[in-house]
């Protein structure tokens, strides 16, 4: 059999998974009664509940009697490090753009990768039923992005020959064949354009690890691509690791890719991507292989975290009441097994009960919170802090690149709120009353900043960023410029009481909420950390007075999400994470606790 290895790589919400939920449909295989459901490939809860793909997961159909396999990556920057990964294991790279966006941040990062590998993108032009598509004007804009980051020749043929589409539809067409009705002619293009992958079976068996994976029955597993000869069940096999050391492993089962199922195969060929499972310490990167002086393969890196946060037992006045797993030690175990197939965490036991998790960026880490949080876990995490490199005895930190699209009536205030964080202007763009700004910003210039953003623009904005570089250390940046609002008593929240607070700051809380000393109910609208007391009621008197006693008007308080919670709290700060609840607190719970601390 014939195979062909494709990746779909997009920006985030072009239409990557529909557009694969379509070519799952074109499956020689396919059964129309049986059909798939929308968005079939983001399987996890949190992915559908988002509408974003967080893993990279790998797919097969057959087509015209050739296996093509195809790998829907995860669009956001958080992940970009897995789509490099499985970049190693394709042929080729679809290109997914918005008819009317364009490139993106993100698409940059992706596309580097790619055309650094080698690979000839073929480019997707979709939502093409948008009234404002603008498909010459999008091609023009590849062009630009394709030169600049240094595409041969060979690598800008394919954009003189876009694919058109409306993944939603299941409609793709070029400009040859405008009247296609279906999905077909991008798959006729990938089978003209793209090689067919080596198959030469008769070579000794060899692959390469590019993901990891885990089943309670199986154990560890390990993904790639087999690039000569064939693997087979029972195999003995030799690992050579990432530091050049051999290891002796046997092959227990393997896996092939059938539509969204994973079928148990006796063996699989030079060409196709598997699943082997056998080899419990199996790690991305290492060489698989039948003979022992068999050339490994060059190595895969993996990115260094940029953010570390400090996990911890709960232990707030309500700690224990809503988790089912509350001790250090099932959290330490809970973290442990996550390093299985979370290559990109790094934790550090080695400080007490607090554990030191650091990962890529903020939705990375807080895609493993919510996760504990759902299998019923209860703790406490700390604000995420930016990692620091060193190069030459120079203190250097991440830069990201940043493109920020807001109203014209506010671009004033933005940019001068934007120049205090030390965000770097590179371009601006204004374009039928909307501004694009075009920045280079300090990782730590992003934190904390979505929530104040969204209070100046009224919602009214789109920002998306990707890695840029490693830059000398800026100066000081301050995360927040206003301060809590914290209560001094335990109890429920009155309405009376929040009725009066909330004109002096934002409330977090709804009315009968129950609360504790040093639990943070609001943000003050002053830069000063404010005490107050939410669980006053009114005085009751036997007088009553016209207009003094009328029903209380409460303004709809923010409640926080644990994305918009991480990104709100200081130093001093924990976000306290239950099954049931998102608490945001004081380090110190009593205000004699916080002055004692601030002055040692």
């Amino acid at each position: 059999m014939a195979y062909r290895n494709i990746a779909i790589i997009a920006h985030v919400d072009h239409g990557k998974t529909t557009l694969v939920d379509e070519l799952l449909k074109a499956d020689d295989n396919f059964d129309a009664r049986v059909g798939i459901e929308e968005r079939a490939m983001d399987s996890n809860a949190q992915e559908q509940e988002r509408g974003i793909t967080i893993y990279s997961k790998n797919t097969g159909i057959t087509y015209k009697g050739n296996k093509i396999n195809i790998v829907d990556t995860p669009g956001h920057a958080d992940f970009g490090s897995e789509v490099e990964r499985v970049l190693r294991t394709v042929d080729s790279v679809c290109l997914v753009v918005d008819a009317y966006e364009g490139p993106m941040p993100q698409t940059k990062f992706v596309l580097k990768k790619s055309l650094e590998l080698g690979l000839h993108p073929i480019v997707v032009i979709n939502k093409m039923d948008k009234p404002s598509a603008r498909a010459d004007w999008v091609v023009d804009q590849l062009f630009d992005l394709f030169v600049q980051l240094g595409a041969s020749d060979e690598q800008l043929e394919h954009l003189n020959e876009p694919i058109y589409a409306i993944a939603r539809e299941g409609k793709a067409w070029t400009d040859e064949n405008p009247a296609q009705e279906s999905i077909t002619p991008l798959l006729d293009f990938v089978m003209e354009k793209v090689e067919e992958a080596p198959n030469d079976v008769s070579a000794p068996f060899k692959m390469q690890i590019a993901n990891l994976g885990f089943d309670n029955f199986l154990g560890r597993l390990g993904i790639g691509r087999v690039y000569e000869g064939v693997v087979k069940v029972g195999q003995e096999v030799y690992i050579t690791g990432n530091d050049g050391t051999e290891r002796k492993g046997k092959i227990t089962e393997v896996l092939t890719n059938n539509g969204l199922a994973k079928e148990k195969s006796e063996t699989a060929e030079a060409g196709d991507i598997v699943t082997i499972a056998g080899i419990p310490d199996i790690f991305v990167g290492e060489t698989v292989a039948s003979e022992s002086w068999a050339e490994p393969m060059p190595a895969i890196t993996i990115d260094e975290p940029t953010l570390k946060m400090e996990f911890l037992v709960n232990n707030s006045p309500f700690a224990g009441k809503e988790g089912k797993f509350v001790t250090s030690r099932q959290i330490r175990e809970r973290l442990e097994k996550e390093l299985e197939t979370n290559v990109w965490l790094k934790i550090d036991f080695d400080t007490g009960e607090n554990y030191i998790v650091s990962g890529r960026w903020e939705l990375h880490l807080s895609v493993l919170i919510e996760t504990m949080r759902r299998e019923g876990f209860e703790l406490q995490v700390g604000a995420p802090v930016v990692i620091m490199h060193e190069e030459n005895g120079q203190k250097m930190e991440p830069i990201e690149k940043v493109t920020v699209s807001v109203p014209s009536w506010v671009e004033g205030s933005v940019i001068a709120e934007l120049w205090k964080r030390k965000w770097e202007m590179t371009n601006m763009v204004e374009e039928n009353g909307v501004v694009n700004l075009e920045f280079k910003v300090p990782t730590r210039g992003l934190l904390g900043f979505k929530s104040e953003f969204t209070t100046m623009t009224k919602g009214e904005w789109i920002l998306s960023s990707g890695f840029d570089e490693y830059a000398p250390y800026k100066w000081s940046i301050e995360k927040r410029t206003r301060g809590s609002m914290i209560s001094m008593e335990n109890g429920k929240t009155m309405a009376y009481s929040l009725f009066n607070l909330q004109e002096r700051g934002t409330i977090f809380v709804q009315p009968a909420t129950d609360i504790y000393e040093g639990m943070i109910i609001g943000e003050s609208s002053k830069d000063q950390d404010l005490t107050v007391n939410a669980t006053k009621n009114k005085k009751l008197t036997n007088v009553r007075a016209s207009g003094s006693d009328e029903a209380l008007k409460l303004t709809p308080p923010k409640i926080m999400s644990l994305e918009e919670a991480i990104d709100y709290i200081s130093n001093d700060e924990y976000v306290e994470v239950t099954p049931e609840s998102i608490r945001l607190r004081k380090k110190y719970l009593t205000e004699t606790e916080r002055k004692k601390n601030k002055k040692g």
